[in-house]
């Protein structure tokens, strides 16, 4: 088949990361295309994968500013698709290419792994054929999105486990950081996301908790160029912000612990077996659910509830075969 793949986040990358070397291995024919937010661009390169970038960039947070964007890019898209006689579009959460393939007569797969980004879902779950998720997310909590029994299937587990399969961390990411602190990495709030609209303080109290404490190395991931400079601006000598995307798996991988108020690294920490605390401030997922009650993902209430400690090892991983993912998208063509 000829397959299109959108990807406009940095999640995104290493999600589709083995699903492409498996299309490539199937001899099917792809091309991606990308949107320029936070550091998608430079993780596309970094993973070696061809790209080109369509359309305007990332709204910024307000909703009139998302769907001035989305009205950009909505007709770039339709104008890259257009005579490319494409067969199956693919996306982690693009509902601007599940609506351009469905406006062209192009079968459209996504994948998404957290229910309550409404907007979000109410395009594209709607636009798209076929509709991947978690089996820990209940059946019904899509139904308002248009997704009934015939668009949606299941995988167990997590879609982590899936695209870190074969992952195993590179040690060259710990140049410069003293083996002896306790290792911590941070992920900063989704600002710019609408599902995440409620402020997050108990973040800033962490960032000061760990910038304060000389056994700490904390590296900071921020998601946008104002996050980093508001986080250089504290001046917390225990906080490191990288300029660059950085290999953000292995540094999960190897940490001590890891504190996230995103979703994502969350995630691919339990996946990869490292402590981690959530400081997400707006409705947890099914799948954040299932970790915390599993003890894989544990809320934090307070920084001082953080265990700064150094690990004796690696934790356990679990590993999943990532052509159950493909296969799922697949079944729509």
């Amino acid at each position: 088949m000829r397959v299109w793949i959108d990807i406009t986040n940095s999640p995104h990358v290493p999600f589709f990361r083995p699903l492409l070397q498996l299309l490539a291995e199937d001899g099917h024919e792809v091309e991606v295309t990308a949107r320029a937010y936070a550091q998608t661009l430079e993780l596309l390169e970094l993973n070696g994968i061809e790209h080109r970038v369509v359309g305007p960039a990332h709204g910024g947070a307000g909703a009139v500013a998302k769907a001035r964007a989305m009205a950009g890019r909505l007709p770039a898209l339709r104008r890259f698709a257009s005579g490319r006689r494409f067969d199956l579009a693919l996306a982690h959460g693009s509902h601007e290419v599940m609506l351009a393939a469905r406006s062209l007569g192009i079968t459209g797969a996504t994948a998404h792994d957290y229910e309550f980004a409404k907007l979000q879902h109410h395009l594209g779950l709607r636009a798209a054929t076929r509709v991947v998720f978690p089996d820990a997310v209940p059946p019904e909590r899509l139904k308002r999105f248009g997704v009934d029994p015939t668009k949606l299937r299941h995988y167990p587990g997590i879609e982590e486990e899936y695209y870190l399969a074969d992952f195993e961390p590179d040690s060259a990411v710990l140049e410069g950081i003293d083996p002896r602190k306790v290792l911590a990495v941070v992920r900063t709030p989704p600002d710019v996301s609408l599902y995440h609209r409620h402020g997050n303080p108990l973040f800033a109290d962490v960032l000061e908790r760990l910038g304060r404490d000389e056994s700490v190395h904390a590296v900071v991931l921020p998601r946008t160029a104002e996050q980093r400079s508001s986080i250089r601006a504290r001046g917390l000598p225990s906080l490191h912000v990288p300029e660059h995307a950085v290999d953000a798996q292995s540094l999960v991988a190897l940490a001590d612990l890891v504190v996230s108020a995103g979703g994502t690294m969350n995630r691919e920490a339990a996946a990869l077996g490292t402590p981690v605390y959530t400081t997400f401030a707006g409705k947890l997922g099914a799948v954040d659910e299932m970790l915390i009650r599993e003890g894989r993902l544990v809320p934090l209430h307070s920084p001082d509830a953080l265990a700064l400690r150094k690990r004796e090892g690696p934790g356990e991983r679990t590993r999943r075969d990532p052509r159950l993912l493909l296969e799922l998208l697949l079944s729509a063509g």
